[in-house]
């Protein structure tokens, strides 16, 4: 570049991909919009001689440091604690690129080496790790990242705007140790800066992490907080007294106006690898190279996720204009075959979706607008998602456009009281299943269980019939032989190994044999975590049951695959355990009243001889 200095070098836990769906890219570009020169290093070797943290030298405003897309630990464990054996933002999805926990191990290094250079830190990791949090991994509590790195200031949630700030009052020639007022920023402090009062209209000091630490109960009630200002329009500033200082979380910046997010994703990307990847494959670009995000942002709140923590709930979506300019940089791409992988984001459905009194979104402390009931506020239009598809899919070079972001099928069977928004929302229904699905069409019901759909802060499992049999007719209507591919969660908060045998009863009755399967995991900042953590909901603070142990998980987690032959004696013998005989003949018909007084080695002996038989027959 011929440059003679960098004003910020960042450092990230994935392979450099130039694409908008990546982090680090979108913070580089952004930057280099404002006229900054930046440089990126990307899976720092941090195991040698620290090379990699020292060979460009220091910039003149900071460092800037992410794990990644995902948080460390979610990508390196499994949800039974074991070690992965691939990464999928790594090239030909090698293991071992990246530490545990990269936001504290790049900054310490970067300490090392240059002690006197400002370093903020940010991405998913960073952000959902601001307070006190519970880590699975660790199997306990620890306090704001923010120690731990040792980092002079933490951006939480989309760093754009923050980070912009940040650098344009160090190029003033502010001392990095003066910013203490960014929005969307948190700071360490004396104890001394603590607000008189506790709880005002601009401020909340939540428990402190001693405290925390001494009592779950505290635990629970400050993410009740948390979450409630997080999902604000603009929350307080929220103080937790942790080790000696004071961790500042100063206010969310308002969500984003379509200007400024149409100017983020109309930077020059490449959207393609750094030419260093040359001839290797990253798993991650494979999935997003021909993909458009429209929007940010989740009003689902679903209880185990962390994207509203992140993005927050209000919805910031890009015009037509800048989508359509996007798809047409694919449609130049060299690989490009004519089909878009995905429409889409965090949720696929909600784009330009918002309250019809926006003064009333201003005020609204809801995590979630569509649990347990829809907002009647909420104006679930599908016709400008449907304006998009259509412009998308007449471009010249494009074959057909999937959606392959999260669908809610609530949001679009929802009724609403204006019947030419129902009538948009059932034209959209048709519409995604005839002409954007490859094939399988995956959504999210989670359970059947009524009780534990509550604590998830999903709708009840008859709306998922319901779309069911929509899909299958659109299906037949259309000459189409697609599959619905839904996923599932078992050992979440609320659920008993009962409430799993029936979610097998149910899935059987309707021909599904599971796939889309997981064990629930603890990930930092979700009501679920807190619940597993502390053994109560954060917000009734009511005692909730959590299956912990291996062989707790493991009894709920068969029933997934009651349809296999090596689970079946195993379930009926654990059916007849929890007194729920009523079950067997629903999934295993006439084997009740032999399986009752037999010992397991005879039934399995019993199995055996009748399959012997059948294969004889």
């Amino acid at each position: 570049m011929g440059w003679d200095y960098i004003d910020v070098i960042l450092f990230s836990g994935d392979a450099y991909i130039d694409h908008p769906s990546m982090g680090c890219a979108v913070i580089g570009r952004v930057l280099e919009s404002a006229g900054y020169r930046v440089a990126i290093v990307p899976q720092p070797n941090w195991q040698d001689d620290l090379r990699d943290f020292s060979k460009l030298g220091a910039p003149r405003l900071f460092f800037g440091v992410s794990a990644g897309a995902m948080d460390s630990m979610v990508n390196h464990y499994t949800a039974a604690r074991r070690l992965r054996s691939n990464d999928a933002y790594t090239p030909n999805g090698r293991a071992g690129a990246r530490p545990d926990y990269p936001t504290i191990v790049y900054t310490k290094a970067l300490r090392k080496l240059f002690p006197d250079v400002p370093i903020v830190v940010g991405g998913i990791e960073a952000s959902l790790r601001r307070f006190s949090h519970y880590d699975y991994w660790a199997d306990e509590l620890r306090h704001s990242i923010l120690l731990d790195s040792a980092a002079d200031i933490l951006v939480y949630g989309m760093g754009e705007r923050p980070i912009l700030e940040i650098a344009k009052r160090l190029s003033e020639g502010h001392s990095i140790k003066s910013l203490v007022d960014i929005p969307q920023t948190v700071v360490s402090l004396s104890l001394s800066s603590l607000p008189e009062q506790t709880d005002s209209e601009s401020d909340f000091v939540l428990h402190s992490f001693s405290e925390c630490k001494a009592n779950k109960l505290n635990q629970a009630e400050n993410f009740k907080i948390i979450e409630i200002e997080s999902n604000k329009w603009e929350g307080r500033t929220l103080w937790q007294v942790s080790d000696g200082v004071v961790i500042k979380a100063n206010r969310q910046y308002p969500p984003l106006t379509q200007q400024e997010i149409d100017s983020f994703y109309d930077l020059p990307y490449t959207r393609l690898p750094h030419p260093r990847y040359r001839g290797k494959t990253i798993p991650a670009y494979e999935m997003i190279r021909h993909s458009i995000t429209m929007h940010r942002g989740c009003f689902g709140g679903c209880a185990f996720c962390t994207i509203s923590a992140h993005q927050g709930k209000f919805i910031s979506s890009r015009s037509k204009q800048s989508i359509l300019n996007e798809a047409k940089k694919i449609i130049g791409m060299d690989d490009f075959k004519g089909y878009i992988s995905d429409l889409g984001g965090p949720s696929a459905n909600m784009y330009m979706m918002h309250g019809c009194d926006i003064e009333i979104c201003k005020s609204c402390k809801r995590p979630s607008c569509l649990h347990p009931i829809p907002c009647k506020n909420l104006r679930n239009d599908h016709s400008p998602l449907l304006d998009v598809y259509r412009a998308v899919d007449n471009l010249p070079g494009i074959k057909k456009s999937f959606i392959g972001s999260g669908v809610r099928y609530d949001l679009a069977m929802h009724k609403n009281t204006d019947a030419s928004i129902n009538k948009a929302n059932r034209e959209y229904i048709e519409e995604l299943i005839a002409r954007h699905v490859s094939g399988r069409l995956k959504v999210a019901p989670e359970h059947t269980s009524d009780a534990v759909l509550n604590v998830m802060r999903k709708p009840n499992f008859a709306l998922f019939n319901e779309f069911k049999v929509i899909f299958d007719n659109v299906n037949r209507k259309h000459g189409l032989n697609q599959q619905l591919i839904p996923y599932f969660i078992s050992s979440h908060p609320g659920c008993h190994e009962a409430d799993m045998a029936e979610l097998a009863v149910a899935t059987k009755n309707l021909n599904f044999h599971l796939e889309q399967v997981q064990d629930f995991t603890p990930t930092p900042m979700t009501v679920s975590t807190e619940a597993y953590y502390t053994g109560v909901h954060p917000y009734t603070l009511q005692p909730v049951f959590t299956a912990k142990s291996p062989k707790e998980k493991l009894a709920q987690r068969k029933y997934f695959f009651w349809y296999l032959q090596e689970n079946k004696s195993d379930i009926i013998s654990s059916l007849k355990r929890i007194g729920r005989l009523d079950l067997i003949d629903k999934l295993y018909p006439n084997q009740s009243s032999y399986c009752a007084n037999k010992p397991r080695r005879a039934v399995e002996a019993h199995n055996k001889s009748r399959k012997n038989s059948k294969n004889k027959k």
